[in-house]
């Protein structure tokens, strides 16, 4: 089987700026002059500060690279990001700077103007600023996401559920739950032997615990065990009919969405 190229830590950090850049070398002009008229030189021009920002941008990237092994946001998160937006913004602006020194003298045999380092600058910098908060966020996301992966996945290792019988606290397992349902404020779960248990957590919360190969959430109100479920039918509009076979006090059949029903279908019957 052909394995699937690994994304960057940072995506979609490289689409993003590789179609940003061009639009921020835009906005730049807009705010640096005030009569701009569409001539061979604009274009010229254009290309030129485009290509500036993508080399800058670039140097940046590999910077925060670099920092994620030397020098890592844990256990001093503010001292990482401090250095991050000071280094990445004075290399971003020496080479935005330099580069700009060297076409002046090659365009037209002399220095970049003043204005140039008293205002472009300083707008450009504020860009940088932009680029770092950019990786900061992704980077305390893709933290976040992998929290929440790990606690998923620990949550599904687990036997079973911890519910709650007096002072007692049971583990139902997971072979042992036949559904989910709401039950006013509360999510009631209900096992083999017909016992009911009131939990006081979300249905959502509760779905993402449960192993996915073996429960299924049909509808709003109900997550079901495959063990329970009989069979099913189509209905009108694209919708399923289910049919439990498991006597409870639940209705005998339950009703899934058309939007639902391919995804119960899929795991109903695996291919």
């Amino acid at each position: 089987m052909k394995e699937t190229k690994r994304k960057s830590f940072y995506y979609p950090e490289i689409p993003v700026f590789l179609i940003g850049i061009p639009f921020i070398s835009a906005f730049n002009y807009f705010l640096t002059y005030s009569n701009i008229r569409p001539n061979l030189f604009l274009l010229i021009t254009f290309t030129v500060d485009t290509v500036q920002g993508y080399l800058a941008w670039l140097a940046v990237r590999l910077l925060i690279i670099y920092l994620d092994k030397r020098i890592p946001y844990s256990p001093k998160p503010f001292r990482r990001i401090g250095i991050q937006i000071l280094t990445t913004t004075l290399l971003g602006l020496f080479i935005i700077a330099s580069s700009t020194e060297l076409v002046s003298w090659v365009a037209k045999s002399k220095p970049a103007p003043l204005s140039f380092y008293t205002v472009d600058l300083l707008i450009i910098s504020i860009w940088f600023w932009v680029i770092n908060g950019f990786y900061i966020g992704i980077y305390f996301y893709r933290q976040w996401e992998n929290l929440e992966q790990e606690k998923q996945k620990t949550q599904i290792e687990k036997p079973g559920i911890l519910v709650k019988k007096g002072n007692q606290s049971l583990l139902v397992k997971f072979e042992d739950i036949f559904l989910f349902t709401i039950n006013t404020d509360y999510v009631q779960l209900t096992d083999r032997e017909g016992r009911k248990f009131l939990l006081d957590q979300s249905l959502d919360k509760i779905e993402k615990q449960l192993p996915p190969t073996d429960f299924l959430r049909v509808n709003r109100k109900y997550i079901l065990h495959r063990q329970i479920i009989k069979g099913f039918q189509r209905i009108e509009n694209g919708k399923l009919l289910v049919s439990i076979i498991f006597p409870t006090d639940s209705p005998a059949e339950l009703t899934v969405s058309r939007t639902k029903a391919p995804t119960f279908k899929q795991w109903f019957l695996p291919q």
